[in-house]
């Protein structure tokens, strides 16, 4: 048995959560492996049922190896499926059914409660999960879905006019005196494990819904989806309890360690300001065992220099930063999915991509901040990596050394 199982069966049970995510997708193109907030739409919904204390075990079916990889990657048990039940054509219910069948030969027994989760919806809450889990077991139901609450006005056209739906289209009512309607958010389903089995589809006898925030129903189909689930992503919470899985850090210099701002003498010399609070946070981390990198595209003796106080490795004069941190992620058995890149500019872009965690100061360019998994309160050069430092630290609750095969405690 996997980890994973061992996990969803040792203490009483929990429900599973099986992700379906196949490679195709017609109106965004790899739709699945797309980044919200540094993060893969694959990833960012096994992260949310993970974080769901309810559920036990986190499944995705695909059909596609990358998928796989990065499934896997975040934590998740992976069911391969036959290209038919991964077709325009194939129902979500047959690649559930599939994958049902698959964890029941692989480990013998499921949970009584199956949670569908659809990683398009980039911005389900781990508590909602929760909830919906608790309110099958509440009401008897054999399905509850997520919706919103809706008091619109809705119209329907007939014959080249419209016709009112939930109401007369005569004298206007007030949209509070509407007796309130529930729009299906699509984001999750939470099923009876047997009778779905039996009966193959979603929806059963009783069926119930769990209302959800509006700001989390986004769902993605098209690109403009995607810019708005990226703005909706950065007004969530501020520190994500995941930051116990770094272990390495890297930074660019300028705009980070710097206020991005050159002082020029009349000697032609430069000069920067850097913040100490910056520099008490880079010792800690450095004291508590994190390996650190400062990656600069310019040469300046500044950069060594500050370095050399701080006392972590730098690598300057680097116009292609992705293979020289490649290389030091190499020397030092540095996992690059337990890394934090801090950037702050478009030259950032290869090396954010490269890593787990991908960190934005404040005041980034655009680019960076769609790129980051979190973004920081703070600017750079005025606190942004001691916010960091401190962030992290809050989170690990031991000494982390690199090369470490566990993942350090949440604080």
């Amino acid at each position: 048995m996997s980890e994973n199982h061992d996990r969803a069966y040792s203490d009483g049970g929990g429900a599973t959560a099986i992700i379906p995510a196949r490679g195709g997708s017609k109106g965004v193109q790899r739709k699945n492996l797309r980044r919200i907030g540094g993060r893969e739409l694959v990833a960012r919904a096994i992260d949310a049922c993970r974080d769901a204390t309810s559920i036990r075990l986190v499944v995705v079916t695909t059909d596609d190896r990358e998928i796989a990889e990065v499934a896997a990657n975040a934590g998740a048990d992976v069911v391969m499926r036959p290209s038919d039940l991964a077709s325009d054509s194939a129902s979500s219910e047959s690649a559930l059914l599939h994958a049902l069948d698959v964890l029941q030969n692989r480990y013998g027994d499921l949970s009584t409660t199956t949670v569908f989760v659809q990683c398009t919806s980039p911005l389900i809450r781990p508590a909602d999960l929760d909830g919906a889990i608790a309110k099958l077991e509440s009401t008897k139901a054999d399905t509850v879905l997520s919706v919103v609450e809706s008091h619109r006005f809705v119209w329907r056209e007939d014959g080249g006019c419209l016709t009112g739906v939930n109401h007369s289209g005569g004298p206007r009512m007030r949209r509070q005196d509407l007796a309130p309607e529930f729009t299906e958010t699509g984001a999750f389903y939470v099923l009876r494990t047997e009778k779905f089995r039996s009966r193959g589809e979603r929806f059963m006898d009783r069926t119930v819904g769990f209302e959800v925030p509006p700001w989390t129903s986004v769902e993605i189909d098209t690109e403009e989806d995607l810019e708005i689930a990226a703005a909706l992503a950065r007004l969530g919470p501020r520190h994500d309890r995941r930051f116990s899985e770094i272990y390495a850090v890297v930074t660019d210099f300028d705009g980070v360690h710097t206020n991005d701002l050159a002082y020029v003498d009349d000697a032609g010399r430069e000069h920067v300001r850097v913040s100490r609070s910056d520099g008490m946070g880079i010792g800690m981390l450095r004291d508590a065992g994190f390996p650190i990198l400062i990656l600069s595209k310019e040469v300046n003796s500044v950069v060594s220099h500050r370095a050399k106080k701080l006392g972590v490795d730098v690598c300057q004069g680097v116009d292609d930063k992705l293979p020289v941190m490649q290389q030091w992620f190499a020397r030092n058995g540095i996992d690059p999915r337990r890394a934090a890149y801090i950037g702050n500019d478009i030259n950032d872009s290869s090396c954010m991509a490269y890593v787990g965690w991908p960190i934005a100061v404040a005041d980034a360019n655009p680019v960076i901040v769609r790129a980051a998994r979190h973004v920081l309160t703070r600017r750079g050069g005025q606190g942004a990596l001691r916010e960091f430092s401190d962030l992290l630290l809050s989170s690990c609750s031991r000494q982390v050394r690199p090369g470490d095969e566990d993942v350090a405690a949440p604080g």
